[in-house]
């Protein structure tokens, strides 16, 4: 075991070290090991809405389409202001509390911060 890290696009376990570079045989990739801890920081649990603003825990969404609520006829209306969400990593990015329906789970995509 070389104890150096697999390649970070194919997943090789072949890789070498060269001039300080780090170099997959396979898929000729190329890397420093300063590039891959700074890839590990960014995959980090981050939930962004249709603009590509980053949420956090607490904040305040707008609804930006209107949402069949499954099992139910109501609709969640747009404009809906949806206050104090709660980010899980999940298919749906938010938990929440929407006013006159109750709790649920939405997806990122259909919120923009307010």
């Amino acid at each position: 075991m070389s104890g150096l890290p697999n390649c970070p696009q194919c997943s090789s376990e072949y890789t070498y070290e060269d001039r300080g570079m780090l170099v997959c045989p396979e898929c000729a990739h190329e890397w420093t090991a300063s590039d891959q801890a700074a890839a590990e920081e960014s995959d980090a649990f981050v939930v962004r809405d249709a603009n590509g603003t980053v949420l956090t825990d607490g904040d305040t969404v707008t609804i930006i389409k209107d949402l069949k609520i499954k099992g139910s006829s109501s609709v969640a209306k747009v404009g809906t202001k949806v206050k104090n969400i709660r980010l899980v990593d999940s298919d749906h990015n938010i938990d929440c509390k929407i006013p006159g329906i109750g709790p649920m789970g939405l997806k990122s995509e259909f919120v923009k911060k307010a």
